[in-house]
């Protein structure tokens, strides 16, 4: 994505939106992003995605031992309860010190579809539920290949329509990064179509907007990007999009329509693969008169705004005033 396309989509955004700086004028990466980008590497996580039979390993061995998805790391100051809604496991997190008058947060998980939710995840629940002083709820979505999308985004979007009747006048946020951003966004767009409320704003961290992955600089992007390959990530959606084709905009809600949608605010990196589809979803949704906001950092990988460094946490502070 060149930056003269950047500076092109800038040219659509109405009043009241706005772009963080485009890559190549904004400052550059701290030493502790850098030095993350390398730890990054050290992980097993691009060797998972590296073809579709690591994903297929990975999947059956998931299987076998499925992964916890008990809050861990929520720490002090935040009370956690569990329910099951639609038979999904569903938490609700709350301050400690009471929850009368609190906004609501919807939080989806990322993990590509056919990963759990994990620590740093719950963190950043804890995170808001303290500082925002907001109550999130947390489904626990099933995972691919026992779950598709054709399942998947209509019970996600009526537990949101559920939600949104319950929080009356309290402002209600939906909050997804990677996979879980793709889902808020596909679920948003099912709730548009029958006629409900929208929440008051979704905010997508690096979100998942297109499975298809064709973009002939997408190649380019994967050989920088730390954490996501390119075989992997279609083997996964694959397997989430189950009987539809993975071009749905229930698996890649870049291909649905963006009017009446939510104002949406969107983080990503240019060492995320996947950055392209989020400067085309700015555009396209500001094309159809949604407020846009795309915080687009040079040399952030994906899902930095949940890791600890300075560029993280600039953009958790900005998640926190947006929730709160």
């Amino acid at each position: 994505m060149s930056v003269a396309r950047i500076v092109s989509a800038l040219q659509f955004c109405p009043v009241g939106c706005g772009f963080s700086p485009p890559a190549g004028r904004d400052p550059a990466p701290s030493l502790q992003s850098r030095l993350f980008n390398l730890l990054l590497r050290q992980l097993p996580y691009k060797q998972q995605l590296a073809s579709a039979e690591a994903v297929q390993a990975h999947v059956q061995k998931l299987a076998l031992e499925p992964a916890s998805f008990e809050p861990t790391g929520l720490g002090r100051g935040v009370d956690a309860m569990l329910t099951k809604m639609g038979g999904w496991p569903v938490y609700y997190t709350a301050p400690s010190s009471g929850h009368e008058g609190c906004n609501f947060v919807m939080f989806l998980h990322g993990g590509g579809y056919i990963n759990e939710i994990v620590p740093a995840h719950w963190r950043f629940v804890g995170q808001m539920t303290r500082e925002a002083d907001v109550v999130c709820v947390v489904p626990i979505y099933p995972l691919a290949p026992r779950a598709t999308a054709k399942d998947v985004v209509p019970a996600t979007a009526e537990l949101l329509r559920m939600l949104l009747e319950d929080a009356g006048e309290a402002k209600v946020t939906v909050v997804g990064n990677s996979a879980g951003a793709g889902l808020a966004l596909a679920a948003c767009q099912w709730l548009r179509d029958r006629g409900h409320r929208q929440p008051n704003r979704l905010m997508l961290i690096s979100p998942a907007a297109d499975a298809s992955l064709g973009r002939p600089e997408q190649a380019e992007i994967a050989v920088r990007d730390p954490i996501q390959d390119i075989p992997g990530m279609i083997e996964a959606a694959r397997l989430y999009a189950g009987e539809l084709d993975v071009g749905h905009p229930f698996v890649s809600p870049l291909n649905g329509a963006f009017r009446a949608l939510a104002p949406m605010t969107i983080f990503s990196g240019t060492r995320d693969l996947l950055y392209p589809d989020s400067v085309d979803l700015a555009v396209r949704a500001r094309a159809a008169g949604v407020p846009v906001e795309l915080h687009l950092w040079r040399d952030q990988p994906h899902n930095y705004a949940l890791m600890p460094t300075p560029e993280g946490r600039r953009a958790r502070a900005l998640i926190l005033g947006a929730v709160a």
